[in-house]
């Protein structure tokens, strides 16, 4: 699978958040984490991409998104 740079950062953190944290990463924390001037609204698109590619999952419609065993990967 090819992702783009942008989106192989944003798997990354989101992965390095879920490992320490055990919880959904919100796009507001994963804003917080990543050095890349991103809105939310952006993070949450990008999020919602790497969903439809079968990387991440969002357990409750609120949650944040978690890696799926591929994200991990």
């Amino acid at each position: 699978m090819d992702i783009s740079k942008r989106h192989e950062a944003i798997i990354n953190a989101i992965v390095s958040m879920y490992i320490n944290d055990r919880e959904p990463v919100a796009s507001s924390a994963l804003q917080d984490y990543l050095d890349m001037a991103l809105s939310s609204a952006t993070l949450r698109n990008e999020m919602s991409a790497l969903c439809e590619l079968g990387l991440l999952e969002q357990p409750h419609t609120s949650a944040g998104r978690i890696p799926t065993p591929l994200g991990y990967r």
